[in-house]
């Protein structure tokens, strides 16, 4: 198993000597998963061993231009639904991103802020549902991001099969699911043969100004002490902290005026 050098990879990069990245796990009203305090203990761990500073909240007060500002990744760890109280909190959100913060989501990231289109092109899709939890093969699409350098080209795995729709299109795939390994009876409806035998799992890109890594992965509690499964979310994080340079808030291009990202319905 490949231990990753983060202080190395982001060395003369980051302008602090230890990054700090901020958990974020607030739940709106439905499903919460149980998995966010072993979540928060592994990234925690990850931090400890590899050079990074971990903060945890689940308060959306901290969204803030201010507070943002201490940190070079927002780690969105199973949030899901509506996680901010205003608009003031979303835009600071925008501002973060726009200025060239970082951001890695997982697994139900993807169904939070519903009704946000920004949300859903800034993290890379939107929820759309899930077939029962099994085991199934991943493919490696992309084995050269340290998400998925020490993969082989076939994983297998026991977890919920995320399926996304409002993908963007700049998404660079890393993990996807091989369809034909998957129980569904559901599957012809969605997600059909919208990629073939394939679905994406993991991806990382950069849009707004920001950098993002997303993972499906990661329903079950015990996930987040198997050891592949961690290095593929250090991975991702250590990803995302290697383009990360200091905050420029003079590069941000929206404001509270035009606030036109969100949808409020």
């Amino acid at each position: 198993m490949i231990v990753f050098a983060l202080m190395q990879a982001c060395s003369g990069q980051l302008d602090t000597e230890e990054p700090k990245v901020l958990v974020y796990t607030k739940n709106g009203e439905g499903y919460v998963h149980d998995n966010i305090p072993a979540s928060i203990k592994a990234i925690q761990k990850l931090g400890r061993e590899n050079g990074f500073l971990v903060e945890v909240s689940e308060d959306p007060a901290d969204f803030t231009r201010e507070k943002l500002s201490d940190y070079q990744c927002l780690i969105f760890s199973n949030t899901n639904n509506r996680v901010f109280d205003t608009d003031e909190q979303r835009l600071a959100l925008v501002h973060y991103i726009e200025a060239g913060g970082g951001f890695a989501g997982i697994h139900s990231a993807c169904g939070t802020e519903r009704n946000w289109p920004w949300f859903q092109a800034m993290l890379g899709g939107k929820f759309y549902r899930h077939p029962p939890l099994q085991e199934f093969n991943i493919l490696v699409i992309d084995n050269n991001n340290p998400a998925t350098r020490f993969l082989d080209d076939v994983w297998q795995w026991e977890d919920e099969c995320y399926y996304l729709d409002n993908l963007n299109l700049d998404i660079h795939v890393l993990l996807a699911a091989d369809l034909t390994t998957i129980e569904d009876p559901e599957k012809d409806k969605y997600p059909g043969k919208i990629f073939g035998e394939l679905f994406p799992l993991a991806w990382c890109h950069e849009y707004d100004g920001g950098r993002q890594f997303y993972s499906a992965l990661g329903h079950q509690p015990e996930h987040y002490s198997d050891q592949v499964y961690m290095s593929h979310i250090l991975g991702g994080i250590t990803w995302v902290l290697e383009g990360i340079t200091e905050l420029d808030y003079s590069k941000i291009h929206t404001d509270s005026l035009t606030f036109n990202k969100i949808d409020k319905n």
